[in-house]
């Protein structure tokens, strides 16, 4: 499938399946016939299947997902926005449709409503690096209708006609020459399945976890010092995996005060919030939920003096809604605790 955009519009990056929802073995197959469907182009026999699934469990937000991708493929975006919209009302957690809003909006040169949606995604999400970077194309194409309305005001500025110039330059790369890229959806994906054991760390950008008991030392002409580094290395690992449960425990138990201690002052909320503003939104998303639970399966641990990263698998359920996500958390040190410094998903 291909997604025919305007050159002159902003190279938006579109989630063509929204994917990290868990659940059970006869939905995955449902998901993955419609799937199937969309990939191989029967868009109608797609809106066939997910309406009869949906007749059953109109509130499904993964079905529902798949609903507006088939409405926006199948050249109706109206009703891909109605159904995007109305994702955002009844799960205001998911940044994904937000997402899938704006670049739907963009598609109609509505930057400002595309803009409004984008934030919405990353106030959700912080860590969600699609929005972010969709958030700046749809900047630029505000900053160029804004410098092109500049220069028909005022013809004699010599100062707005190069930042015109750049912005253009940016759309459209065939001004020198080069081959353009044309925005592709992310591929429609088979609905996911159990979370895999980690790999062996065959692949060309695959890394060894560092377990208990494992480190890499620098070389040494001393038959104590590798031993003494493994033995650091593996209590190091065990300390950070040890902070990140507690992390995930005090979610889990709502307890406001422990989740906080576990962020180090380094900490800096992704997008343009303030720590203060972040801890506050924090505090009304989990206080404000009658239960949650957060596991973490699947965590490898790497070490590096007094900084480290964790990444897991997070499944996380509050409410009716489950999630399953990958996540990284950079920790450091500081004295005897582990710090979060930096958090992502899908890592």
């Amino acid at each position: 499938m291909t997604y025919r955009r305007n050159s002159a519009l902003p190279t938006l990056r579109l989630l063509a399946v929204f994917v990290g929802l868990v659940f059970s073995q006869a939905h995955a197959d449902e998901y993955a016939d419609v799937t199937q469907l969309v990939r191989a182009g029967k868009l109608a026999d797609a809106m066939t299947k997910a309406d009869q699934y949906l007749a059953n469990k109109p509130r499904d937000p993964q079905m529902r997902f798949l609903k507006g991708v088939i409405q926006r493929d199948s050249g109706k975006p109206a009703e891909a926005i109605s159904t995007f919209t109305k994702l955002t009302e009844d799960y205001p957690e998911l940044p994904e449709p937000y997402n899938n809003l704006a670049v739907l909006y963009a598609g109609q040169s509505q930057f400002d409503k595309a803009r409004t949606a984008l934030e919405m995604a990353i106030r959700t999400n912080p860590s969600y690096a699609t929005a972010h970077e969709n958030l700046g194309d749809v900047y630029a194409k505000l900053a160029s209708q804004a410098y092109t309305k500049a220069l028909q005001l005022d013809t004699a500025n010599q100062a707005v006609a190069p930042k015109l110039a750049l912005i253009r330059e940016l759309f459209n790369p065939t001004a020198k020459g080069q081959k353009p890229t044309l925005p592709q959806p992310a591929p429609v994906a088979a609905a996911p399945t159990t979370p895999k054991a980690p790999s062996s760390g065959t692949g060309p950008d695959s890394k060894p976890p560092v377990t208990a008991g494992t480190a890499v030392a620098a070389p040494s002409t001393t038959t104590t010092a590798p031993a003494n580094a493994a033995a650091a290395g593996g209590s190091s690992t065990k300390e950070v995996e040890s902070a990140v449960r507690g992390w995930a425990t005090a979610w889990s138990a709502k307890d406001m005060k422990t989740y906080l201690a576990a962020y180090g002052k380094e900490f800096d909320p992704a997008g343009s919030q303030s720590r203060a503003t972040w801890e506050e939104e924090r505090r009304k998303r989990i206080v404000g939920k009658s239960q949650i639970s957060v596991k973490i399966e699947d965590i490898s641990v790497s070490v590096n003096g007094n900084s480290a990263a964790a990444k897991f698998r997070q499944n996380y359920k509050a409410d009716g809604l489950s999630v399953s996500s990958r996540k990284t958390l950079t920790l450091v040190k500081k004295g005897d605790q582990w710090l979060i410094v930096k958090e992502s998903v899908g890592s």
